[in-house]
């Protein structure tokens, strides 16, 4: 949404035998995490449960500047995208089919399911160029774009060609005879941003355009309606 993050508040229930050594690998990884950012894990609530449970709110400073929700797209926007896409969904296929990482890139990929890479600068970034609209990549790109087309009320034209497939993606597909680009269509969980932006705004390297944002409904790609690919929480 275009802040500058602050804070993690964190709710932690847990059995009475879990090992120290476990937590102390979890507030480990929150601090390197938000380390990463500036921010800090401000506070919080732990109580004894049957299960690890765990609940973080993050929070974070706007400056001043209205939130970037989804649902600020106009047509004439330009759709573009700024992180990896497609890397971890392709690291869990290898974890799958129990390929293992001995190349470089199959290693960055099996690296890349396990843990992901946020571009958190890229935020407060987009919201300073004006961004129109925001999200982050997590149910996969054809996904949480029609989150977009929804919230907006407007079509989501996306450019194949233009989608970024890494070469790490298409060593993998190599290996397990699949299309990268459905990884970076329909993959979740790497966390990169999508954004909206006036088409007079000059983006900065750090963001791939990957199309644009048209009259109607739902989510096109190289014209042809998409509706599948991606997680839905509440579906079957």
């Amino acid at each position: 949404m275009g802040a500058d993050p602050t804070a993690l508040v964190v709710g932690l229930g847990l059995p009475a035998d879990v090992p120290t050594d476990w937590l102390d690998a979890l507030t480990d990884g929150f601090r390197d995490e938000c380390d990463l950012v500036g921010a800090a894990v401000a506070g919080g609530d732990i109580a004894r449960s049957e299960s690890v449970v765990l609940g973080v709110t993050a929070l974070g400073d706007l400056g001043g500047r209205a939130p970037v929700t989804r649902a600020g797209a106009r047509p004439g926007d330009v759709v573009a995208v700024a992180g990896r896409l497609g890397f971890a969904a392709a690291g869990l296929a290898l974890f799958g089919a129990a390929v293992a990482g001995d190349t470089p890139d199959l290693a960055t990929l099996l690296e890349a399911h396990r843990r992901p890479r946020p571009p958190y600068p890229c935020g407060p970034q987009a919201a300073r160029l004006g961004a129109t609209a925001m999200l982050d990549v997590s149910d996969g790109l054809l996904q949480d774009l029609g989150h977009v087309a929804e919230a907006s009320g407007v079509a989501v034209e996306l450019d194949a060609a233009a989608l970024p497939v890494a070469r790490e993606l298409s060593t993998a597909a190599r290996a397990l005879g699949a299309d990268p680009l459905e990884w970076v269509l329909t993959g979740g969980e790497d966390h990169a941003l999508v954004a909206t932006f006036p088409p007079e705004v000059r983006l900065p390297p750090e963001w791939t355009r990957v199309g644009v944002v048209g009259e109607g409904r739902g989510v096109r790609v190289d014209g042809q309606t998409r509706t599948e690919g991606g997680w839905d929480h509440f579906r079957g």
